[in-house]
């Protein structure tokens, strides 16, 4: 509209303003000239076309705390209101919006039963008749003032929502979904419930809490089931069905999958299908979503969890952008009193993290994710514990070294650790390097290329750091030593060896010192192979058995298993010999702890000459002849730490003691 017919629906003491944007937004101004809101036509900002095809074009005013002034008819070419009712009933609709709020839930229709009673929703009468064009009406309201509150009053660029990447595919199944947080859970217990209810009349009314106070009131999976790969890894076949008739019908819509097994439910016992919940709302960007119940039956595939599943949906058209955050609100309520019983509620929010990676930007192009965020986000709990375990570490064998190596303590200690490294390091975590990450760099370096992909596996990130920590503190001993988990395994196999009574093979200086380069050789051959013929690379990386062992769990083909089971065997009767001998992986700490800062094992003059017993246990033999330490063969194990100190093993200790001199 011109400024003259935007201005006949200013009423006074009102004034129209400057146009803000070309699609149809004024200031509005007070008496004084002071800005107090805005006005705008939502066939502008919010086109959706009626039964006619064109769009119910209305004028809203809103404040500038997104409260309603007005909203006025303008045009439409509705039938039923043309040649029917007549656009009485359609004027007298409008009229409900005055004094409401786009930050409330505002839906159109009439609650049922008790539903009202305690819910956050508010309910605008409809009209007989007419109700898919109010509704057209309504949702054309809400999406074009949301567009203007969006981009003037939260600074939010008001730009088309993301829409779900049909062709995008991944492998996914209901573990994976809940292991990369796509299926989200909120649980919250009778106590906290009880909690947020403390202080109100409606404290202490609930006996089932009360008597079990770790019973979950709420225990809720979402689900945004949008993205076709994700709803066929969720649904039975039978539910996609439904789903594609309601997308076919409605290609904006969004789906959103809840299932609920607590107390509390989804909805109450007076709900009706295919209107909206009256307990669950949600918000984004600190606006109403609009959510509708897709009156769908739904069968979920193996794995699910349990609970009672709903399907709700809402639409795109309004500004709903599910490649981005958005909350989900669960009302709590409470009853006091027998006749007309008061309501109490408090509000559950549980914020739902979107995963952009399905959807296609409003450029038309798949969004690009950051994968160090997207990966913190899947692996949070992974690398808390992590985080928490390295940094223990770090501080037991950087303060706590001596107190570790005492005999009694020492093997406990190491072997807990080590089975800690192996099951949730390596098996649950993922967490084993590889040279494969090192040829990788090497490769993108050369090219010129990025090396993002590094990003995808913070969990891995976090061990490499610590090992790189550690090549200044210790040398290469702390990861070989402490934090490889197929290390770990080949020193239980060594451990196994030694109960099983078989025979244990000390290889000679001579020969041990010879086979030691092997490793070096090997990872010479691995860095050649990835810069002149990359394509072997990934191949040429399996004289590690770490995948075999370690990432897939021995499920490979059998010559996988044999080679890495042979090395597990040979390790009952050579200690750790893939480690010392072969691993590429130790070639690169070894080269690593180079950077080593100083010596951190003591030693005295009287080791080696005449002393050499903690050569003699060394089962790395990574002490030589004159006692000094070879750092780059040490695996950090404290043998020797604990012969040096223990006044019943060190010689040197032992002849003092006796002669009652210091050592």
């Amino acid at each position: 509209m011109t400024r003259e017919q935007m201005s006949e629906f200013v009423s006074a003491p009102m004034a129209l303003g400057d146009p803000v944007n070309d699609r149809g937004v004024w200031e509005l101004l007070n008496s004084g000239g002071a800005h107090v809101g805005y006005v705008f036509e939502t066939g502008m900002l919010a086109p959706l076309p009626g039964f006619a095809g064109e769009p119910i074009n209305m004028f809203v005013a809103i404040d500038l705390e997104g409260r309603f002034i007005d909203v006025r008819l303008i045009s439409h070419h509705e039938p039923i209101f043309v040649s029917g009712l007549g656009e009485a009933p359609l004027r007298s609709f409008l009229e409900q919006y005055r004094g409401l709020s786009i930050s409330q839930p505002i839906v159109v229709g009439t609650p049922y039963g008790n539903a009202s009673d305690g819910s956050a929703l508010v309910y605008l009468d409809g009209v007989t008749k007419a109700t898919a064009s109010v509704r057209i009406a309504h949702e054309s309201i809400l999406a074009a003032t949301r567009t203007v509150a969006q981009e003037k009053m939260q600074g939010v660029a008001s730009v088309p929502p993301a829409t779900p990447n049909m062709t995008y595919h991944e492998d996914l199944d209901w573990p994976r979904l809940i292991e990369q947080g796509l299926a989200q859970n909120i649980r919250v217990t009778n106590a906290e419930v009880e909690a947020a209810f403390e202080g109100t009349p409606f404290a202490r009314t609930d006996a089932e809490a009360l008597s079990d106070p770790n019973g979950a009131y709420l225990d809720l999976w979402i689900l945004d089931i949008g993205p076709p790969t994700i709803a066929r890894a969720a649904l039975g076949q039978d539910t996609i069905d439904q789903l594609e008739v309601l997308q076919r019908l409605v290609p904006s819509s969004e789906m959103i999958l809840l299932i609920e097994n607590g107390r509390h439910g989804l909805v109450g016992p007076d709900f009706v299908r295919n209107t909206s919940p009256d307990w669950v709302s949600a918000t984004q960007d600190g606006l109403p979503i609009q959510l509708r119940d897709a009156d769908v039956s739904v069968d979920l595939t193996s794995g699910g969890p349990d609970g009672f599943a709903m399907i709700l949906r809402t639409d795109r058209r309004l500004g709903f952008d599910p490649s981005r955050d958005w909350v989900l609100h669960i009302d709590a309520l409470r009853e006091r009193g027998v006749f007309q019983p008061e309501i109490g509620r408090i509000t559950l929010d549980a914020e739902y993290t979107a995963a952009p990676r399905f959807f296609i930007s409003n450029t038309g192009q798949p969004i690009e994710t950051s994968p160090l965020k997207e990966a913190l986000r899947n692996r949070q709990a992974d690398l808390i514990i992590g985080a928490i375990f390295v940094t223990a570490l770090l501080i037991g064998l950087g303060f706590g070294q001596s107190r570790i190596a005492e005999k009694a303590r020492l093997t406990p200690v190491r072997l807990s650790i080590l089975a800690f490294v192996t099951v949730f390091v390596g098996w649950w975590g993922q967490g084993q390097l590889s040279i494969v990450t090192v040829t990788g760099v090497l490769q993108a370096l050369v090219k010129n290329q990025s090396m993002t992909f590094l990003l995808y596996d913070p969990f891995s990130l976090l061990i490499w750091g610590a090992a790189i920590v550690g090549f200044v503190l210790w040398g290469r001993g702390l990861f070989c030593g402490w934090m490889c988990p197929f290390g770990a395994l080949q020193e239980f196999a060594h451990h196994l060896g030694r109960l099983l009574r078989l025979p244990q093979i000390k290889v000679s200086d001579r020969w041990d010192n010879h086979f030691k380069w092997m490793k070096f050789l090997v990872l010479g051959t691995l860095i050649g192979v990835a810069l002149f013929a990359p394509s072997y690379s990934v191949k040429a990386a399996e004289v590690e058995p770490f995948k075999t062992a370690i990432s897939v769990f021995f499920v490979r083909n059998w010559y996988y298993v044999a080679y890495a089971v042979f090395w597990l065997v040979l390790g009952m009767v050579i200690f750790k010999g893939f480690c010392r001998y072969v691993c590429p992986l130790g070639a690169v700490m070894a080269i690593g702890g180079l950077l080593r800062g100083r010596n951190w094992i003591e030693r005295r003059e009287a080791c080696g000459t005449p002393c050499q017993l903690c050569k003699v246990r060394c089962n790395y033999n990574a002490i030589k002849k004159d006692g000094a330490i070879a750092y780059s063969e040490c695996f950090q194990c404290l043998d020797c730490v604990q012969i040096f100190e223990d006044r019943k093993q060190c010689v040197p200790l032992i002849l003092a003691d006796r002669k009652g001199a210091k050592p």
